[in-house]
């Protein structure tokens, strides 16, 4: 279609937006409630644009053919600025920060103007979650986020006029509420009004402490998504670049939590086979999300018997870490620190959950998201693309292309097919890609022959798809012997602790490096992963063996859904 924007006659797509179109041309147009990935509803109003002379906002509003449209003029400069002012009429300490999309906005507008403070109202209750309400700007993303696209509805608009906020029911602080610690809110604020509890300085503290020996591991989502934190594309892999960077921050010693995810396969292929050739419950459904871990246990409680009970891979590898490295290591360990760079918040509910002890001691001590490690090499200076690549320490740092796959949704699906159709055919087969669980679908679904015997799956990632799959099998209507979910949209590279933003553009980018990382990779199934096996020789004895349980897999909690 032909329309005039700025004088220019210039060709768009129809079912775009004003401002998405404008976006695509290189053309920027200030806006602070607007996400690609929601549905538009003009909060911010900083979005004005001319259309036929007539001042709309762009976000909502659609081409028709031969309209002429302003972007930039006298009028529409000083109603965005007023509009911002607007905004800011009680966040003046908002304009100090430059770190989130508001700031940048109000630098952008030269906003220095004094106003009053409301209270700060602050709920650090958890351990995932930190919420300052007098940042928050009413652009209702987070809520769009929490009810529209997770289903969860954690939060909500409360109050009218003056008193307007958004909130939980009752005003209850975080923790007492159902809330899935998934962070998806955090991705979407644009004042960081919401975000992950950071745990930057206790790690700090421990790599000080010379009676401390601080093992870090990395999961499989980072390695393609670091670089965004630096200005490098969506989908650079960075793996050896991230190995080099930690150990210069300090970390003794640097395992990949993608060791985890082989581990992960062989304990819930295993499960797996069992339930398949017993009398146990089906569909068993895959346990590594915690936040789709804390959304079952919240709103779904009389299905738990239906999740495998093994642990996600970073908890596993904090569980070996402290007993099968340390010994091999000669470290006591008391005096370990496991921390887990994570594309997640709901991982730093898990660590701290009382079932993650099984190695004597808090299996992971702290989870850094992706953001926090960002923000840290940022301040010491430390640039990826500069930096040699080095490789994970041994004992612990061979992985498999399958555990590489772990960060997609239908990675994890894929992983275990590939291991699950080896033992039951009893034989190496050359099949390594199961294409048909790939995507971005919300909820995909195939059919695998394995053995003689067809087996049914089905993969859904974000809990709003999670709850259709859970509908099913509560109503005795579902067709599945096995199911993968992941609590965010596209899985761990859409995680909320991930580099913002985050849209389906860039989650497609950062999946295509994934499956990319897999294919460079010597060994593409996890059963073939050496050090496992070693691990299973010298420690574990074999896959669901006493002290496999004893270590890797745990239970669940009924929880109170308020």
């Amino acid at each position: 279609m032909q329309v005039t924007i700025d004088g220019k006659k210039r060709t768009v797509e129809e079912k775009d937006n004003i401002l998405k179109a404008c976006h695509k041309l290189g053309i920027e147009i200030p806006h602070l409630c607007y996400h690609p990935d929601l549905k538009q509803e003009a909060r911010c109003r900083l979005c004005l644009v001319k259309v036929d002379g007539k001042i709309v906002t762009s976000c909502n509003t659609y081409f028709r053919k031969g309209m002429s449209i302003i972007t930039e003029d006298e009028e529409l400069e000083r109603l965005r600025k007023l509009n911002l002012k607007l905004i800011f009429s009680h966040h003046q300490e908002l304009l100090k920060e430059d770190h989130h999309e508001a700031g940048r906005l109000a630098k952008k507008f030269d906003l220095q103007h004094t106003f009053d403070k409301k209270e700060k109202l602050i709920d650090d209750s958890g351990p995932a979650l930190y919420r300052d309400n007098s940042k928050c700007i009413l652009c209702g993303r987070c809520v769009q986020k929490c009810q529209e696209v997770q289903g969860v509805n954690a939060i909500g608009f409360m109050g009218r006029g003056h008193d307007a906020r958004v909130s939980t029911a009752a005003d209850q602080e975080m923790e007492k509420i159902a809330c899935t610690y998934c962070g998806q809110c955090t991705n979407v604020c644009p004042t960081h009004a919401i975000r992950e509890r950071e745990y930057l300085e206790e790690v700090k503290k421990a790599i000080a402490d010379p009676g401390k020996i601080v093992i870090v591991q990395t999961a499989p989502a980072v390695r393609v998504t670091i670089g965004e934190t630096q200005g490098l594309p969506p989908g650079k892999i960075m793996t050896g670049k991230l190995v080099t960077a930690l150990r210069k921050l300090g970390f003794d010693k640097v395992l990949d939590t993608n060791f985890g995810a082989d581990l992960t396969i062989m304990e819930e292929g295993t499960e797996l086979i069992s339930r398949l050739t017993g009398k146990a419950v089906l569909p068993m459904i895959t346990s590594c999300s915690p936040g789709w871990i804390k959304y079952i246990e919240n709103f779904f409680p009389d299905l738990l018997p239906h999740l495998s009970s093994c642990k996600s891979p970073h908890q596993m590898v904090g569980a070996i870490a402290k007993t099968y490295y340390a010994k091999k290591n000669k470290i006591d360990p008391k005096d370990m620190v496991v921390v887990s760079i994570m594309p997640c918040v709901a991982k730093k509910f898990e660590c701290n959950r009382p079932e993650m002890k099984s190695s004597g001691f808090q299996d992971v001590d702290y989870v850094l998201t992706t953001r926090e490690l960002g923000k840290w090499l940022h301040e010491e200076k430390i640039e990826l693309e500069r930096l040699a690549d080095e490789d994970y320490n041994m004992i612990m740092g061979e992985s498999s292309g399958a555990a590489a796959i772990f960060g997609a949704t239908g990675g994890v699906m894929e992983a275990a097919l590939r291991t699950v159709a080896d033992i039951l055919e009893k034989k190496d087969l050359p099949k390594f890609e199961y294409l048909e669980v790939r995507g971005m679908k919300g909820i995909k679904e195939a059919s695998v022959k394995i053995a003689g015997r067809k087996i049914n799956v089905a993969i859904a990632h974000g809990l709003l798809n999670a709850r259709v799959i859970l509908e099913e099998i509560a109503a005795g209507k579902s067709k599945y012997h096995f199911i993968e979910i992941m609590a965010c949209p596209g899985g761990c590279i859409g995680g909320g602790g991930q580099p913002m933003p985050t849209t389906q553009e860039i989650i497609k980018k950062r999946a295509e490096a994934i499956y990319q990382a897999d294919k460079k990779l010597p060994i593409r199934k996890s059963h073939q992963n050496q050090e496992i096996l070693q691990l299973y020789e010298k420690f574990l004895e074999k896959p669901g063996s006493k002290k496999a349980h004893q270590l890797l897999h745990t239970k669940y909690t009924k929880r109170k859904n308020d």
